[in-house]
């Protein structure tokens, strides 16, 4: 390999990817589009949920219950009715996803043994909120429950409720819990394989649609010289890709580096070497530009959205799935993301995903360069 032919390959590519000024402003500006719609679509925080009542009770016990649901940042009331004509038109229309109806003899059985039961009414069409939705409103009955023993212990003893055990629930790394500190550091993975998909999945095949190959083959310029000339400037845009994914997550979703900024970069690029010589691969193989970008979205764009991690946990899926999850090169860079943003950790603990990157990369490496030259000959 000649550095010389190497770099006039790359010039050649650079000269392409200028002229195709559409398809370079489309690589600078799908990073920022995609930080934004994840960023603020994807948001699975549970905010202000809209809420109806029926309160069948209205006294001050009922007011109690009420407040603190209203007060709360997870529930939001909107309309009091007196039936349930309406609060199933709303929980139908989807004005409303909660509905609360407490019993006209709320305040009377407070004052005896029996538990009073207050109903909670979800709308299940959409599970994963619903089920968030039931948990805080369960939370909020403990409350207001642990609030009316120590009123009934103050009442009959003078003394404050003493709890015998309190949970004092802490979560590290990410102490607010906020789903934007989770999916930005994915992003990083969904914005290189974009990268490779849109960019590098064409350009062999581009040559080979438009007879320049045939010259490039009459040349003395030597297979891994072509590939690794086409993938320099697909390098260099998907690196500054990853620092304006870094930039807008530190400066506009305010998302923790806790760890080294360097490790960032150094993965994404191992990551990102992966991915190009995954999309020049496919390129090689497919000699059509359409039918090459279909499927370096299907291969590598999909799994990296759904079974890396990044949106849905990896432990909840079927086990034949969870197998299948362990050849998407994705999920350890994802994991390596998160541990370095969030955690703090480097490769003293994260080493075996850096590895299966190196892996990744080398392999790809090896099967573009093996199927260029079955090409050529």
């Amino acid at each position: 390999m000649k550095i010389q032919r190497l770099f006039a390959i790359a010039r050649k590519e650079w000269i392409h990817v200028l002229r195709d000024w559409r398809s370079l402003f489309l690589t600078i500006a799908i990073p920022m589009v995609l930080i934004l719609l994840f960023g603020y679509a994807l948001n699975m925080d549970l905010r202000n949920v809209p809420t109806v009542v029926w309160d069948q009770s209205r006294t001050s016990q009922s007011r109690d219950l009420l407040n603190l649901f209203d007060g709360s940042p997870y529930f939001s009331i909107n309309t009091y009715y007196d039936n349930y004509r309406d609060i199933q038109a709303d929980l139908e229309s989807g004005r409303a996803m909660i509905a609360l109806v407490i019993p006209h003899d709320f305040a009377k059985s407070l004052q005896g043994s029996e538990p009073v039961k207050v109903q909670v009414i979800a709308d299940g069409s959409d599970a994963n909120t619903a089920r968030l939705a039931l948990g805080y409103a369960t939370g909020i009955g403990l409350i207001y429950s642990g609030n009316v023993s120590a009123q009934r212990i103050r009442l009959l003893t003078g003394r404050d409720l003493v709890v015998p055990v309190e949970l004092v629930p802490r979560a590290w790394y990410n102490p607010d819990l906020r789903s934007a500190n989770i999916i930005i550091p994915g992003i990083l993975a969904m914005v290189m394989m974009v990268i490779a998909a849109m960019m590098t999945s064409v350009t062999v095949a581009k040559e080979w649609e438009m007879g320049t190959m045939e010259q490039l083959i009459s040349t003395p310029v030597r297979a891994p010289e072509i590939i690794l000339g086409k993938v320099v400037p697909y390098f260099v845009i998907g690196m500054f890709d990853v620092a304006i994914a870094v930039g807008l997550g530190q400066w506009l979703f305010h998302v923790p580096l806790r760890g080294s900024v360097g490790l960032v970069f150094a993965m994404a690029a191992l990551f990102l070497i992966g991915a190009l010589f995954f999309g020049i691969m496919i390129s090689i193989t497919m000699k059509k530009q359409v039918l090459a970008n279909q499927i370096a979205l299907i291969a590598g764009f999909l799994p990296t959205m759904i079974l890396s991690g990044f949106v849905f946990a990896i432990d909840n899926m079927p086990l034949p799935i969870q197998c299948i999850t362990y050849i998407v090169p994705a999920r350890y860079f994802i994991a390596l993301l998160r541990g370095i943003y969030l955690k703090g950790i480097g490769l003293e603990i994260l080493w075996i995903n850096a590895v299966l990157l190196g892996v990744y990369a080398a392999f790809m490496i090896f099967l573009a360069h093996k199927r260029l030259k079955l090409k050529l000959e």
